[in-house]
């Protein structure tokens, strides 16, 4: 099995070079399974579920948020509507949505789940623990899991990744936008990289406009980013999988650029 994972979509510019690229890719390197990250997809902050629908039918298997889920007000109930839309999994409970989901495609069952980490983040339940309580779940149904680890201490997206090592199939950090060079299979079968990226516009603060984002740095008075535009850069990681043992058997960075987009912070 092949699955295809994109990191953080920001914005306008994110979700149209994601939503040209998906399909595209998906044919050339013959995916199986699609999930990406758009925590950031509605205007940098949080999605909604017109734009969640979108990307849900325009090729992609499920969509995966973080430390943003809670961004838009109207995305509360269309979680507990949406199993395709997957918030962290370590939320207190009684929070809308759920944070894992078992999906079905051509290949076979794929596992998926959402986590978010601690360090340097809003407080959240244990991920250690609650990929424990997950697992016991998913591995009686399929070998097959995928997990979206949102978190901004590289320490901490390592030490889940070995924690983890040959029970899941994939490791996949988000959250930074900065795509890490260090993917590799660790030693028991589980493919791990740092972060995948962004999907968003190159010329910006982490797909912010860098002539709102620097004052902020010199001048430390507060400022409402806007998402940037010009020319988009989708970025993503490709893993082959071992449907039976549930171990990776690669896994490749991928960086596509797009096109420009015109500006619009929608």
């Amino acid at each position: 099995m092949r699955v295809l994972m994109v990191g953080d979509v920001v914005g306008k510019p994110g979700r149209q070079l994601t939503l040209e690229l998906v399909p595209r890719l998906t044919a050339e390197y013959a995916v199986d399974f699609v999930i990406v990250n758009g925590e950031n997809a509605a205007g940098g902050v949080g999605i909604t579920p017109d734009i969640a629908d979108v990307m849900l039918q325009g090729g992609i298997d499920v969509v995966t948020l973080g430390n943003h889920a809670w961004g838009k007000r109207e995305i509360f109930p269309y979680l507990d509507e949406e199993p395709r839309l997957l918030r962290p999994a370590n939320y207190p409970p009684g929070v809308p949505g759920q944070g894992y989901g078992i999906y079905s495609c051509a290949a076979g069952l794929v596992g998926v789940v959402s986590l978010q980490g601690r360090t340097f983040m809003d407080p959240v339940d244990d991920p250690f623990r609650a990929i424990d309580r997950i697992l016991e779940t998913l591995r009686r149904k399929t070998a097959v899991i995928c997990v979206d680890f949102h978190g901004e201490a590289t320490s901490e997206k390592q030490a889940f990744a070995w924690y983890v090592d040959g029970r899941v199939s994939v490791v996949a950090g988000t959250h930074t936008h900065i795509q890490t060079a260090d993917e590799r299979i660790l030693t028991e079968g589980t493919a791990y990289l740092t972060d995948l990226g962004m999907t968003g516009p190159i010329d910006s603060v982490i797909g912010m406009r860098c002539d709102i984002v620097i004052p902020r740095f010199t001048s430390l008075l507060p400022a409402r980013f806007e998402v940037a535009d010009g020319e988009a850069q989708l970025c993503a990681a490709l893993i082959d999988i071992d449907d039976i043992s549930g171990h990776a058997t690669a896994i490749r960075r991928v960086q596509v650029p797009g096109h420009v987009v015109n500006r619009s912070y929608s």
